[in-house]
């Protein structure tokens, strides 16, 4: 995706920051805007005032103890990329008037670090470790809008939803966890209004994305250790078997078509489970993973299907029928596109399915790819030729209560 800059190239940012004022001014009052926002900005505008934020002060909440924020960071999955945000940002943070801040997949500020100068400015402001900035608590801000957008964004002056913010311009990028796509929060680099600059953005972005490489090197590890267990105990077992990490990627099969990844069940215990996929199968506890047995007969088809959207940070597919339930973790890109899916009973070609999510047509060998991703994780009730959920099966799509369904897609077809 390409990163839109808060402040147009050659643009003044004085003028530029009176023209945003004057366009959230009658954004604010109802009246017809002198121009419009940039999309991203407007989307966020609107979900602030349907939540009722007040403009002035936001709704401050309270930082968190101590402990609270210790646990908090030692949960978050964060702290093992800090010496790369930091490598990456710090001392950048510290010429340009900034600071760096690391926040949770719910918004909490964890860590703070950069010019001296700005943190005492920012600590009048409430932004300090353990506070929420989130947009509900915060309005709109690049911290709380990329977690809800899920892609960089980079707010200045006005652009912010909370007037106490407008002398600040703020970038920030999520962080996923490579294993399984979770967002894991988000890294931002903050300063005054009056040190915008468009490399920014960009710049925090390229750290973001050697954060989730260098978790990618270390899941890799992980998994090569997995496979020198998985190689001798494989050669004992009897029938179709793998050996997996706790989030479904395999070190090793036997007996099984190679697959890089199963989806195990969000609650997996030891114990006979079911997959969609592949029927009955027994659990074991490894050492780092489970050792899946897959027991031989039919898979009962599934009956009813259930996609839940109802939280803004994940979705969930609960998949039940006669041999059991089910359920997983999904992707931003397969809630999508189960989503469009389940508008449309009666199919969907590639093309039509590129178009839903792209705007284009054309990227049907993206839309192929990941709907073979889907169908070999949910076989059962996912056709092809148009890609479609089988007859039989009951859909029921769970929404959240303020009726915005996936608000960081930016997919026409969700969006419309």
């Amino acid at each position: 995706m390409q990163l839109e800059a808060a402040l147009p190239v050659g643009a003044d940012p004085r003028r530029h920051a009176r023209a945003l004022a004057e366009v959230r001014e009658a954004a604010l009052a109802g009246t017809t805007l002198p121009s419009a926002p940039r999309a991203v900005i407007g989307a966020s505008w609107q979900r602030m005032r349907r939540l009722g934020l007040d403009p002035d002060r936001g709704s401050p909440s309270s930082a968190l103890t101590p402990d609270q924020l210790e646990t908090r960071r030692r949960g978050s999955g964060l702290a093992a990329v800090l010496p790369v945000l930091r490598g990456g940002l710090i001392s950048l943070a510290e010429q340009a008037a900034h600071i760096m801040a690391v926040v949770d997949a719910d918004g909490r500020v964890l860590w703070r670090d950069g010019s001296t100068a700005v943190r005492r400015r920012a600590d009048g402001l409430g932004f300090i470790e353990g506070v929420d900035w989130h947009e509900r608590a915060a309005g709109t801000n690049a911290i709380g809008t990329a977690l809800v957008a899920r892609h960089p964004v980079q707010v200045y002056s006005a652009e912010h939803y909370v007037s106490n913010q407008h002398d600040w311009t703020c970038a920030a990028a999520p962080l996923h966890d490579p294993r399984d796509g979770r967002l894991l929060g988000v890294i931002d680099l903050s300063g005054p209004a009056s040190t915008v600059h468009p490399t920014t953005l960009a710049l925090v972005d390229t750290v973001a994305k050697l954060a989730e490489a260098n978790l990618r090197t270390t899941h890799l590890s992980e998994l090569e250790r997995l496979r020198g267990l998985a190689t001798p105990l494989l050669a004992k077992v009897k029938g179709r078997a793998v050996i997996a990490d706790p989030h479904g990627w395999i070190a090793a099969s036997a007996g099984l078509v190679p697959v890089g990844r199963i989806a195990l069940p969000n609650d997996a215990a030891p114990g006979r489970t079911w997959l969609p996929a592949y029927g009955e199968c027994l659990l074991e506890p490894l050492p780092g993973g489970w050792l899946v047995r897959f027991t031989e007969g039919e898979d009962a088809p599934p009956t009813r299907v259930v996609l839940d959207l109802r939280s803004s940070r994940e979705s969930t597919l609960r998949v039940s029928g006669a041999a059991g339930t089910w359920s997983h973790r999904l992707s931003p890109r397969h809630a999508e596109m189960l989503y469009v899916l389940a508008r449309h009973r009666e199919g969907r070609s590639a093309s039509e399915l590129s178009r839903d999510l792209f705007g284009d047509a054309g990227r049907t060998v993206t839309v192929r790819a990941e709907m073979s991703r889907m169908r070999r994780h949910f076989g059962g009730f996912l056709l092809a030729r148009p890609y479609r959920f089988g007859d039989d099966v009951e859909v029921v799509v769970e929404r959240p209560s303020d009726g915005e369904v996936l608000p960081h897609s930016v997919a026409p077809a969700v969006r419309d």
